[in-house]
């Protein structure tokens, strides 16, 4: 069985407390994997963010849904009880208690506001939205931006002159913390014709070790003929690594002849060369910073 959405862990939540008594939102987890009969693995799936497993994610806002339309209460740090209104619910309500059956209750009304706006603009279907908690809502339509802007970044790369790329790949390397200075790389690297670069760079900046760079901005995939000129190169070289990227992609048989080599050798496609240079705030800025809080319990916990 797979990872229930929050919705579906809504009603087996109240279930657990229908007796009235008070039961810690840990021991509330447990149960609620096991009657899910969650595996281990899908016990320890986390979040995007890595922070929090999925389950106890979506057992903690079905939790939070149903305390804000009175149907539970949490009557003490970590703890959680069934109300009045929770047994009505139990006993009258749906099958399968959602979040638009939630919003008859004006207080859960009052707390979950409309639709985000996220979703109009990244064209997600709202009933997807629903079927998500929060937390899973923020990491996809970041998810979805970074995607976005990874797409718009490859195509200005590929829209460059070679002399542009030939700067960025050396800026790659050194926000990535190679090469030394900007200065000393530029020295380093010797432009071709080949519509990219080939040359070496420093691993660091002692210069214990040198990287021998080749780049292609090209459209059409590499293939293994291409990747066997560079080890070539490699081996006239004297060289010991290489990095080979380009802005298209690499067939089955180039990535096998890299892997199939005592010289260490790594291909970098257009996905990832874009991927890389939003991770090293290249070609790239921060629009908006947003900080997630939570509640701090021991704040409120009396010694």
């Amino acid at each position: 069985m797979s990872i229930p959405d929050f919705q579906s862990v809504m009603r087996p939540v109240l279930a657990m407390v229908q007796d009235g008594v008070p039961l810690r939102l840990s021991e509330l987890r447990e149960r609620i994997a096991e009657v899910f009969q969650l595996t281990e693995e899908e016990r320890k799936e986390r979040l995007p963010s890595g922070h929090q497993t999925v389950i106890n994610n979506r057992v903690g806002w079905a939790r939070t849904y149903l305390n804000k339309a009175g149907l539970l209460t949490i009557p003490s740090k970590g703890m959680v009880q069934i109300t009045a209104r929770g047994r009505e619910a139990l006993a009258n309500g749906p099958e399968r208690i959602s979040v638009a059956w939630l919003k008859q209750f004006p207080e859960f009304a009052d707390f979950h506001t409309a639709k985000p706006q996220m979703v109009d603009v990244l064209g997600v279907p709202e009933a997807s939205v629903a079927e998500t908690t929060p937390d899973e809502q923020l990491a996809d339509a970041h998810q979805a931006l970074m995607q976005s802007l990874a797409d718009e970044l490859l195509a200005q790369v590929r829209a460059g002159t070679p002399g542009f790329f030939e700067q960025l790949v050396v800026d790659l390397m050194i926000a990535m913390g190679y090469g030394g200075s900007r200065k000393e790389a530029g020295k380093a690297t010797q432009a071709t014709n080949d519509d990219g670069i080939d040359g070496i760079i420093k691993e660091d900046k002692l210069g214990l070790d040198v990287i021998y760079l080749q780049a292609k901005r090209w459209a059409n995939t590499v293939h293994r003929p291409e990747i066997d000129k560079f080890i070539g190169a490699l081996t006239r070289q004297r060289a010991r690594k290489g990095v080979f990227i380009t802005t298209s992609e690499f067939s089955a048989g180039a990535r096998e002849a890299a892997l199939s080599l005592d010289i260490k050798v790594v291909l970098i496609d257009g996905v990832e060369l874009a991927r890389l240079m939003v991770e090293n705030n290249l070609g790239v800025s921060v629009k908006q910073v947003y900080e997630v809080k939570q509640l701090d319990s021991d704040y409120f916990t009396e010694e």
